[in-house]
This record gives C-alpha cells, sequence and structure tokens, in this order.
C-alpha cells in the first residue's frame, strides 16, 4: 500500500480539523478530540464517548468515555497544534498531561461537579465520571495529540485502588492507524509457560493450523484487556450477550469449571504470524507468541469467560478452552479468514455478512460511488465524488498514489474530505433516516452491526437512484448536525442530530425529497427553517433524561424514541409544500418489484393472530418501534378483513416480524 508520509499526513490533518472546526462553529481541539474518538471507536479501542472541555489550574480534561462492558472508565486529554512539526510532545509535558487528567478523576471522586451548572455538559461528565469510579474496575486514561512523542512507555499508576493505564496517541500512532488498512493495532501475546500444541502441516504455503489448549483465565484476561478489538473480524459475537449459549456457557463454568473442555466447541483463532518452540525434529511442539491475534469464532465463550471472571467472580482456575489456530500470510487475510469462520462456526452462525468489507453490498456501493458524479454545489461548477471508504485507510491509499502535491490537490478538488463516508457513517445516516436513532446512539460498532442484520433481512437492490438517495441521507445528517451545533448542543451533538433527523423523518412520513437533495448537493431554505425549529424541541428531551440515567444511556432506549416520537411539532407551511406527495418507495430502498411482490404474499401467509401477537408482545418488552407496533396490528387486521397489504408495508411488516423473532418473539403454532 503506498502511504501519504508523516509530514503530509500531518498537513493534511491540520486542515480537516480546521475546516471541521470552522463548519461547525467549534474549537479545533475540541473538533480534533471528536474526530479521533470516531476513529477509536470504529477500530474498538474506545466507546460510549463524550467530548467535554474542563480545565483549571490543577486539572484538565476534554472527553470521557465508559467501556463496552461497564468496567472501564476512559478519560482523555488533547494536545493540538496548528505547526504540529515544529515541537516533539516531550516525556515531562506527557507525564504533566497525564498528572492532571488524573487529577480530574480526583475531583469528581471528591464531588466536583457540585461546583459546577447543571446547565452545562462539564456537569453531566463529572456526575458520569463520579458513578463510574464507584463501579468500573480500572481507569484508562490516553492523551490525544497530533504531535510526535518522545515518551515510549509511561508506567501504570492507581487512584484508590483502582489499577490506571496510559495511552499516548500522537500523530505517528495516527498515522499508522490511518494508513494500515486495519481497523487497530495488531494485537501481541505471549505464552510463558508456552503452550503445548499439535502442528497438523499444510501443503498450502498461505496458511498452517495448530490446535492449543488454553487456561481459561487467560482468554478471561485477554478480552478484558482488548474487548472488541480481540474479535473485530466476528462482528456479531462480542453483540449477542444474550440468549441460550451464553447461558449455558456461564452455567458450565460457575457449576462444573472441570467438564468446560468437554461441553464447548472452544474458539477459532488466525494470527499473521506465530513463533513456534520446535523439537529435534522441526516441527512446532509449543506456541511461544502470537501476532496479530483475532478470534473469528468463539466470542461467545470468551465474552462469556470474561463476565464469569469479572461480574460473577468465577473460579476459572480449572477451565481449559481449546483452540485451532490458523497462521495466515498477512496479504491472504481478507480472502481466507471469512471462509475459517463461516464453515468453522457451530454455536451462533456468523455467515459472511459478519466480514463487512468484502460484503458484496458494500462492494456494491463502492463500485457506484467511484464513477458517480455529484452535480456542482452552487456557484463551484466543479462536479465531485461521495468517496465511501468501504475499508479503512483506502481514502489514504487513493491521496498516497496521486504522488506529487499537484496531484493531491486535484485528488483532494475531486474527492473533498467532507465528502469522504465509511460503512459507519452509512449505518448512521440510513439508520437516522428510518427512524432508528437509539440504535445509532449505542455507538459506531453496535450500529453498524445492527445496520448489517438488516441488510441481510432484506439485501437492497444498488443501483444508481439508490446510491444518490443514500448520499442524500448523508447531506441531510450533515445539515442537521450544523444546526444542533448551532443550538448548543455541545457533547450530546451526535445524539441530538440523529433524532432531530428522525423526529424530522417521522414528521413529514419521509417525504422530503431525497432526489432533489442530491441535485442540489444540499438542503432547502424551507428545509433549513424547519430543523432549526425542530432541533431545540427535540434537544429538551434527549438532554432530560427519565429515570435518573445519564444523557448517553437514556439516547440508547427505545423509550428515549418513544418519548421523542411524541414531541409536539407541525411542519411548516413552506416545508410541507416541497413534500412528496408519498413517502419514497422503502422497496426502492430495499429491493426491486419481485421482491416487493414476494413480500406481500408472505406476510399473507402469516395468520392474522401471529401479527397480533407480535403486537402485544412488543408493547410489553418495549422491544420494537411504535410505528413498527401499529404496524403489525393493521396488517392483522388487513388479514383478518380479507383485504390486502400494500406492497411497501408488506416489506416493513416482515421486517417488523424478522426482528421481533431476533429479539426473543416466538409464534405460537
Amino acid at each position: 500500500m503506498a502511504e501519504l508520509d508523516l509530514p503530509e499526513f500531518a498537513r493534511s490533518l491540520v486542515a480537516d480539523v480546521q475546516a471541521t472546526a470552522e463548519a461547525e462553529g467549534t474549537t479545533t481541539p475540541e473538533a480534533f478530540t471528536r474526530r479521533v474518538f470516531e476513529d477509536l471507536e470504529q477500530a474498538g479501542v474506545v466507546s460510549n464517548t463524550f467530548s467535554a472541555y474542563h480545565r483549571t489550574h490543577a486539572h484538565e480534561v476534554h472527553g470521557y468515555g465508559i467501556g463496552e462492558s461497564g468496567e472501564s472508565l476512559d478519560l482523555f486529554v488533547t494536545d493540538f497544534h496548528l505547526t504540529p512539526l515544529e515541537s516533539k510532545l516531550s516525556k515531562a509535558l506527557v507525564e504533566t498531561r497525564f498528572r492532571r487528567l488524573l487529577a480530574f478523576a480526583r475531583r469528581c471522586k471528591e464531588g466536583l461537579r457540585q461546583h459546577i451548572d447543571e446547565a452545562f455538559d462539564v456537569y453531566d461528565m463529572c456526575e458520569a465520571v463520579e458513578k463510574a469510579l464507584t463501579e468500573v474496575q480500572r481507569i484508562r486514561l490516553f492523551l490525544l495529540s497530533n504531535r510526535v512523542s518522545t515518551a515510549t512507555e509511561v508506567a501504570a499508576s492507581e487512584l484508590d485502588g483502582l489499577p490506571v493505564t496510559h495511552e499516548v496517541w500522537d500523530l505517528a500512532r495516527l498515522h499508522r492507524h490511518a494508513t494500515s488498512g486495519a481497523l487497530g493495532e495488531p494485537i501481541l501475546v505471549s505464552f510463558d509457560p508456552p503452550l503445548a500444541c499439535v502442528s497438523a502441516p499444510s501443503t498450502e504455503p498461505d496458511h498452517s493450523v495448530v490446535l492449543a489448549v488454553l487456561p481459561g483465565k487467560m482468554l478471561a484476561e485477554l478480552y478484558a484487556e482488548y474487548g472488541p478489538r480481540l474479535l473485530e473480524l466476528n462482528v456479531r459475537s462480542f453483540l449477542q450477550t444474550r440468549g441460550s449459549v451464553n447461558r449455558g456457557i456461564r452455567e458450565t463454568l460457575i457449576h462444573a469449571p472441570d467438564r468446560f473442555l468437554a461441553y464447548n466447541n472452544g474458539i477459532t483463532a488466525t494470527a499473521s504470524q506465530v513463533d513456534f518452540v520446535r523439537g529435534p525434529d522441526g516441527q512446532p511442539t509449543h506456541v511461544a507468541r502470537v501476532h496479530g491475534l483475532q478470534i473469528v469464532n468463539g466470542g461467545q465463550t470468551t465474552a462469556s469467560l470474561h463476565y464469569a471472571l469479572s461480574r460473577d467472580k468465577a473460579d476459572l482456575t480449572p477451565v481449559r478452552v481449546q483452540m485451532k489456530l490458523t497462521e495466515v500470510a498477512p496479504e491472504r487475510l481478507a480472502e481466507i479468514v471469512p471462509k475459517i469462520s463461516e464453515y468453522s462456526n457451530t454455536q451462533n452462525r456468523v455467515t459472511l455478512v459478519d466480514f463487512s468489507s468484502n460484503h458484496e453490498y458494500h462492494v456494491a456501493v463502492q463500485r457506484i460511488t467511484r464513477s458517480l458524479w455529484a452535480p456542482a454545489a452552487a456557484g463551484s461548477g466543479q462536479e465531485t465524488h461521495w468517496f465511501y471508504e468501504r475499508a479503512r485507510g483506502q481514502y489514504t491509499d487513493e491521496l498516497a498514489k496521486a504522488r506529487t502535491p499537484a496531484r493531491q490537490k486535484q485528488f483532494k478538488a475531486l474527492n473533498p474530505t467532507n465528502q469522504k463516508f465509511t460503512k459507519a457513517d452509512l449505518a448512521k445516516f440510513a439508520h437516522s433516516w428510518h427512524r432508528l436513532p437509539h440504535l445509532v446512539s449505542r455507538g459506531a460498532q453496535k450500529n453498524f452491526a445492527e445496520f448489517m442484520v438488516r441488510i441481510e433481512q432484506a439485501l437492497p437492490h444498488v443501483d444508481v437512484q439508490y446510491c444518490q438517495r443514500l448520499i442524500a441521507m448523508a447531506i441531510l445528517f450533515k445539515a442537521v448536525d450544523l444546526i444542533a451545533a448551532g443550538h448548543g448542543a455541545g457533547s450530546h451533538k451526535s445524539m441530538i442530530t440523529t433524532y432531530t433527523m428522525a423526529r424530522l423523518a417521522d414528521g413529514t412520513d419521509r417525504r422530503i425529497d431525497l432526489d432533489r437533495i442530491w441535485r442540489e448537493q444540499g438542503v432547502s431554505a424551507a428545509l433549513d427553517e424547519a430543523v432549526n425549529d425542530l432541533c431545540p424541541r427535540v434537544m429538551r428531551v434527549v438532554t432530560r433524561p427519565q429515570g435518573g440515567t445519564h444523557v448517553g444511556e437514556w439516547a440508547k432506549k427505545p423509550a428515549c424514541w418513544d418519548a421523542v416520537s411524541r414531541v409536539r411539532w407541525i411542519v411548516p407551511a413552506s416545508l410541507a409544500g416541497e413534500l412528496l406527495d408519498h413517502s419514497l418507495d422503502e422497496a426502492a430502498l430495499a429491493g426491486g418489484g419481485d421482491a416487493k411482490e414476494a413480500a406481500a404474499e408472505e406476510v399473507a401467509l402469516v395468520p392474522a393472530d401471529e401479527w397480533y401477537a407480535i403486537e402485544r408482545w412488543a408493547k410489553e418488552t418495549h422491544s420494537l418501534e411504535p410505528w413498527q407496533r401499529q404496524l403489525t396490528q393493521f396488517v392483522g387486521r388487513r388479514l383478518e378483513l380479507a383485504e390486502d397489504v400494500a406492497e411497501t408495508q408488506a416489506v416493513q411488516a416482515l421486517h417488523a416480524r424478522n426482528e421481533a423473532m431476533r429479539l426473543g418473539f416466538k409464534a405460537e403454532h
């Protein structure tokens, strides 16, 4: 892969951050912080992150996050410079920043929030940190910088018995992350003593396989350290922490740990390199070290071991887990790993959809958008591309291939950085439009995984119009995001934006003309005015959580969307005059004519009583959206009266039924 050199990457990063800060009306450190948050969240390094700045003479903080499992508190401090190559980030300065960041945690524990106005984002942050310090098992401190650090390592510390680790994400590390094409830095695991193994020789030069038995406690600790990064090639495995498989694993770990090896199928893992201890004949006898470890099958087992150790305090000393470890040549990972997972999985099925970059849907979106010219924005006279980054680092890679400054400038003119969007962005735009803001608020990884579940349930027909409308959703989302920033959404902006767009789609019955947005590459004055009116109404509901929860947790709940969907708002007359007569054909975004007809036929085969049962179940469990509950009741009524169900409604009804079954609804036969 051609790489953008470090100086050019530094200049590009500063330019992008400045452009974002200017567009959003914020500071460059905050724009930089949010940018890094997005990258780290997509990489599985952090989750549930929020930016909020607070500084006194003794402490400083730029944001916080709560780890996916709720066991770690993450705190962030930012060092951003407009001329990052003129000075280095010294070890002394690194230690000072970390010391001030830890002082903030200590002050929160002492009740810092009592001295801060409740109207400010910082109050929410202090309250969340204070609460987290009573629940988490460790603290992680992050220093985010666009300068190169001279500190290679910062010693671990502690805060009142809680272990504290330190991570520096400097310019060099961000550059490696952006140009590696991988989701995160490779995981390196050493085994002391080495693990005994049995080698299965292969005649193929691109891979080899060994069998080994891991201590269960070691596997649990690996998950505690690396979390979803250990499973990033197995998207669903770490999302589904409920279900019969996990309960069975938990029961075995607690009541029959000695039998775990006999009862459990173990894990399937891959590595880019394995260091062996070899016998006199040169054959591997023990595994000493594994480079680039990834668990591609057995995420349920891994996460369950971790939770049994951390939450149930189970004794995992007797537990052993079998492991099939495949060493794969790095250049063949994308080709071979999906097949390993697909063919070896015998617990919860993991399909090729989990290896999303190579899924046919994303390949099709990339193929079309690369050749799709967006109309010139008003006054520019320059047609451009919306660059879909199907795999991490594609944009940087293409920019590097341009080589000369003149050609790189031309590439950026045709592919503006503000028109680059990733798979996670696509899922965020689509789910906001389709009124699923609580899923978007759960974070990039979880939202994207849910998006792929829906894609697999009904694979869209990806054509030029489909991609144009996807990009129109992106344009609308960005316009709403800018308006939310103008209304002082602050660290809650991402949640305010998705909820405002969802409420807008709901209030207009998705009759906003996406094709017009595509043609004009922007929103109309009437639509802009309507969003400005709607946004503060939505903000009041999202930022006032019910039940005493934190705003971030409240936004993840279907109950939050229930509350926002009831926000009183009437479509202004100026916007009403621009709306389409009918909502955009749902099936056009989810399949062709044959698919619609098949959906209508399939709906008719489901008894009316089952549709009514889904509605009752959804009300009792609060599992579906309000409109989905209403739709299932409506479909049941139509079938009971022997009346046809419209094809578009049939597609939506089947989606709701599939979702209900995935969440636990069982039909009575």
